[in-house]
């Protein structure tokens, strides 16, 4: 006899919408069609915290501002955590931007050849409009794309490419004039990298200088970088004219070459099969990270062995080791050990934003007008 609300062959888990007994792996609900594991972005229904953490007061304006101090009050926004089991991210604001324009989107599916991990980052170009809504606008629409396809077990390479499609039409909609009149100069743009991982490996896609690491676990594994920049910097690398550390050394150095948005030039994106040689993480990251440390195997140092198992705890590690070196710019840590697991039920809600330090300083520039 089965105990009722029993699923036979699975833990007893019901549908949030109508009750119906569902399994962990089950993307939707029987029932009622419930989608049982949607995919969670940073940043989706931002607010503002409530009280202000510099001067206490309580009068906050709607766009985010104490009226008494005039600081900006933090938002759910300006650091989020997200972690589902099977992978984990972090996004955080950093010390000197007034908000975070790095976006991350993540979810896990359970298509026919087993557990799957898709993983979305974006990082807005800061010289252009609203960078924070094009990160997020490009995150969305991808990660919906990947998380489809995924479930359908169709083509990870066309996916990936039609991910981008989607976030780059995404984007550009942002740019868009009231009453068709002439686009805006410096139109929303953001970085890109996403990945999909399966039990056989994982599929890359970027535009921009956000990165992929490969942190092999084990005491001969290696760790490498997966991504190739579109910047100023990585072109003179590929080149051959120079050294990274002395690329990187250039006035403009982070100047990207590649992006998602209005003004991208139709730049097709790279797409990437790697298929790791045993057990490691995965890291996708903005560059608030890797400016910090862009060398693949201290990243793993920072990384292993926590990520393998607390892949959330690992993230913050990361996310906190930036800050700690300066936090010049918002920095956002995705990790997703190898090989990919059923993921357990797990809860999307959002956790409360911390009060900011009142020694941090704001220092970034407004977009431009």
């Amino acid at each position: 006899m089965t105990a009722e609300g029993a699923v036979p062959g699975g833990p007893r888990t019901t549908c949030p919408s109508c009750g119906a007994a569902v399994r962990p792996e089950d993307n939707f609900c029987e029932a009622c069609a419930t989608e049982l594991a949607p995919a969670v972005v940073s940043g989706e229904s931002p607010t503002n915290a409530a009280v202000c953490p510099y001067c206490q007061s309580e009068q906050i304006s709607a766009d985010g501002y104490c009226e008494s101090c005039g600081h900006k009050v933090p938002s759910s926004r300006d650091h989020t955590e997200i972690d589902l089991g099977v992978l984990a991210g972090v996004t955080d604001r950093g010390l000197r931007h007034r908000r975070n324009e790095d976006a991350m989107a993540l979810a896990t599916a359970e298509p026919a050849g087993g557990p799957a991990a898709v993983a979305v980052v974006c990082d807005g170009v800061s010289s252009t409009r609203r960078p924070d809504e094009a990160s997020l606008a490009a995150a969305q629409a991808a990660v919906q794309v990947l998380l489809a396809r995924v479930r359908t077990g169709e083509d990870l390479i066309e996916a990936s490419r039609d991910a981008v499609s989607a976030a780059q039409e995404a984007v550009e909609n942002l740019g868009d004039m009231p009453g068709g009149s002439s686009p805006w100069k410096d139109p929303p743009s953001a970085t890109f990298v996403s990945a999909v991982m399966t039990g056989e490996a994982v599929t890359l896609c970027w535009l921009g200088d956000s990165r992929a690491y490969w942190l092999g676990a084990g005491p001969d594994a290696a760790a490498q970088r997966l991504t190739l920049d579109d910047s100023v910097a990585g072109e003179m690398v590929a080149a051959g004219l120079m050294s990274e550390a002395d690329a990187l050394a250039l006035p403009q150095a982070h100047v990207v070459t590649g992006w998602v948005g209005a003004d991208s030039g139709g730049a097709a994106p790279h797409v990437a099969r790697f298929e790791p040689p045993g057990p490691g993480v995965v890291l996708l990251c903005s560059d608030g990270l890797w400016n910090y440390q862009p060398e693949a195997a201290k990243l793993a140092e920072l990384a292993l062995p926590l990520a393998l198992t607390n892949p959330l705890g690992a993230a913050s590690a990361l996310v906190t080791f930036a800050i700690e070196s300066g936090g010049a710019d918002n920095v956002t840590a995705v990790l997703a050990p190898f090989p990919p697991r059923t993921p357990e039920p797990y809860d999307t809600t959002l956790p409360a934003m911390p009060a900011v330090p009142p020694d941090a300083k704001d220092e970034s520039a407004d977009e431009p007008s």
